[in-house]
């Protein structure tokens, strides 16, 4: 369900042109802002800290709440929203963000800098991040310079000064509908008067699988179960993988795509267990090790082809997992954020939403975070498996060189 936005929005979405989506009397505030020299994280530190975004990734996921619905979160996306927010908190609003997030905000900053290097940019497999921030010249609200400075050093943010207006929401939305291919077709409903600033992240992934499912690998009359015992008709695509992973409580595969930098992983929990009990019994250490250490055998698969939506507010998550301060209108301290008279800065809102599409060619995905500031008036190789996905089953999109997904969710009925 779309919400009224009232302040600081971050959002990752698909792309990065800005170009045709800008209004004429917006302001470029970050020309004399540029990149500093700064200490880039070394990429095996950066490989290294893969087992933070696992773990921040399956906390997400055993805090939300399904209610037997599809899931589809993409953790990367919800991180650099909430990183590049963080450079503006301060006091125990930055250090409940730094534990939520499982690094310091400088770390944090060296590594999605880093991060963005590591990316793969072939043109059969894509994952791009880039971002962007409007802000409004009708307020009296002054971003502070260090902050600004963070966005040009590490996440390489251009700021636009310009009047909130319904104009100005119209671009925002033409712009993150642009950049997702229409995967997420309106973020925002309207600007209200106590907008002061939209901060936005881009990410977007697109690629093809390294073998493109053969006619003959596809069969029309699939069968998937829900929970409840209501059987589906689905369009199955079958094939015989070499990457097996497992824990004690599933198994699951890894389907690779294009240049095998990124790669499509299931997880299939023993039948006697439902999603939310495999879910809870998750850990990120252990999946991170599990996804860094796959077995090679043959996997006989069949995959489901499944396009998903998702839509949450993420705010009582957020609460759960650590971070509750930042969401409260009379203490939350984002005074590195910038300087107003007008009352205290807090986080109102974070709305997520995702999609991904399955399909015998490959994958894509958006997704769009909504940070809202509101002002306060190990097992043996096996030689032989199979993972049948003909029922509710977790899925992720994973980045090989550093483990870690960066979308994770649940297919629960491939009807919805």
């Amino acid at each position: 369900m779309k919400k009224q936005i009232t302040a600081i929005f971050t959002a990752a979405a698909m792309g990065f042109s800005v170009t045709g989506c800008m209004r004429a009397d917006a302001a470029d505030l970050m020309l004399g802002v540029l990149p500093s020299d700064f200490q880039p994280m070394e990429e095996t530190q950066a490989i290294a800290q893969g087992a933070t975004l696992a773990d921040f990734a399956v906390r997400m996921l055993q805090s939300a709440d399904a209610n037997d619905q599809n899931t589809l979160l993409s953790p990367l996306s919800v991180m650099y929203a909430l990183a590049m927010t963080a450079n503006g908190a301060d006091g125990e609003t930055r250090t409940q963000m730094e534990q939520t997030l499982g690094l310091e905000v400088d770390t944090l900053n060296s590594y999605f800098a880093t991060y963005r290097t590591l990316l793969p940019q072939e043109e059969a497999c894509k994952l791009r991040i880039a971002n962007l921030i409007w802000y409004n010249d009708q307020s009296d609200f002054v971003p502070m310079n260090g902050f600004l400075q963070a966005n040009a050093n590490y996440y390489d943010a251009s700021l636009y000064k310009t009047p909130f207006d319904a104009k100005t929401c119209d671009d925002i939305n033409r712009w993150v509908k642009k950049e997702t291919d229409g995967m997420i077709p309106h973020i925002l409903d309207s600007i209200s008067d106590d907008a002061v600033m939209y901060l936005v992240n881009a990410l977007a992934f697109a690629a093809e699988w390294g073998e493109i499912y053969e006619e003959t690998q596809i069969s029309e009359n699939g069968k998937f179960t829900t929970e409840n015992g209501i059987e589906r008709t689905v369009t199955m695509m079958h094939s015989t993988e070499s990457t097996y992973i497992a824990d004690e409580n599933a198994s699951g595969f890894l389907k690779y795509y294009a240049d095998g930098e990124c790669a499509f992983a299931a997880l299939l929990p023993k039948e006697s267990m439902s999603i939310e009990a495999y879910i809870a019994s998750l850990n990120g250490g252990a999946l991170h090790e599990m996804l860094s250490a796959p077995k090679n055998c043959d996997v006989r698969v069949a995959l489901p082809q499944f396009e998903t939506e998702y839509s949450t507010e993420l705010s009582a998550i957020l609460k759960e997992m650590g971070m509750p301060l930042a969401f409260d209108s009379e203490n939350a301290d984002f005074s590195k954020m910038g300087n107003t008279d007008e009352g205290n800065l807090y986080i109102g809102r974070v709305l997520h939403e995702t999609n991904l599409s399955i399909t015998p060619k490959g994958t894509v995905a958006g997704a769009a975070t909504v940070v809202e500031m509101q002002c306060n008036t190990g097992m043996d190789v096996i030689p032989y498996e199979t993972v049948n996905l003909d029922r509710p089953f977790v899925y992720m999109l994973i980045d090989c060189k550093t483990h870690t997904p960066f979308f994770i969710g649940t297919m629960m009925d491939t009807a919805q």
